[in-house]
């Protein structure tokens, strides 16, 4: 009786993995031009499979009925997000395991439809929403590689992630190419959690930095990024976040990282 209902629990709160197209990283020996660009918002993706919001590992979201009650019966792919800087609150939003109405502050934007046919502009025509819970996110064409520059600064400023840049021509694809690319002007890496340094001044009796060991061993301290809460708060030991830094120092260490969001 109880293996049949943790096999019940189990199979309430995951789904099978979705099939999702993924991200390479933009380089400028690839020629964008004529392609699409939008702003890469720094929400939790979500899977919507016609009745339900999946996470890219197949976790179903514990969305409540009046967020999804006006989505179409046919797949779409998007962003969980509320406003630029906002990761942290987003993701305790989205995890939790019963519907709250903290999703009144979120919206899902679409930014493809799996289950149709056309090029990338078309599939995105065909979401006609009902709701202010859900958007399509404006797509905008490239003009050229200074194009580019200008629209990925324009966003930073306003302190968005960075920017997305799609060839239009292509029928829905999933997997991961060069034909969908993700375009900032730092490096993100991930690192697990293997340790805390106390904080001096301001930050005393809180978390200074935290000790990160990364993918290639490398043990890095990371002390800036955190607002007061996650100080107060850090991410647990064993913990894979996710830091940004720009380029290497000359003796191979991130240079300048700062601490974005803790992995799902």
């Amino acid at each position: 009786m109880k293996l049949i209902l943790l096999i019940f629990l189990f199979s309430s709160l995951f789904a099978s993995k979705p099939e999702i197209f993924l991200l390479n990283k933009y380089s400028e020996d690839i020629n964008v031009t004529s392609w699409y660009m939008s702003e890469k918002l720094d929400g939790v993706r979500a899977y919507w499979d016609g009745n339900r919001l999946i996470s890219r590992s197949g976790k179903i979201f514990s969305a409540p009925a009046f967020f999804t009650k006006e989505f179409p019966k046919h797949k779409l792919d998007g962003e969980l997000w509320s406003k630029r800087g906002d990761f942290s609150n987003i993701s305790s939003i989205v995890n939790q395991q019963k519907p709250h109405s903290g999703w009144k502050n979120l919206t899902y934007n679409v930014f493809e439809v799996p289950d149709m046919q056309g090029d990338f502009l078309q599939r995105l025509a065909t979401v006609k929403s009902k709701t202010k819970y859900l958007k399509t996110i404006k797509q905008i064409r490239v003009k050229d590689k200074k194009h580019l520059k200008e629209f990925l600064k324009s966003v930073e400023e306003k302190g968005g992630e960075g920017v997305v840049v799609r060839n239009g021509e292509l029928s829905y694809y999933t997997g991961r190419d060069n034909n969908a690319l993700k375009v900032k002007s730092y490096i993100d890496e991930e690192c697990e959690v293997i340790g805390y340094k106390k904080g001096q001044g301001k930050y005393e009796n809180q978390t200074g930095s935290i000790s990160c060991k990364m993918k290639n061993t490398q043990v890095i301290n990371i002390g800036s990024g955190f607002n007061d809460y996650q100080r107060a708060n850090p991410p647990k030991i064993g913990a894979i976040i996710t830091f940004k830094y720009y380029g290497l120092t000359s003796n191979g260490r991130p240079r300048f990282p700062v601490f974005l969001y803790t992995r799902e």
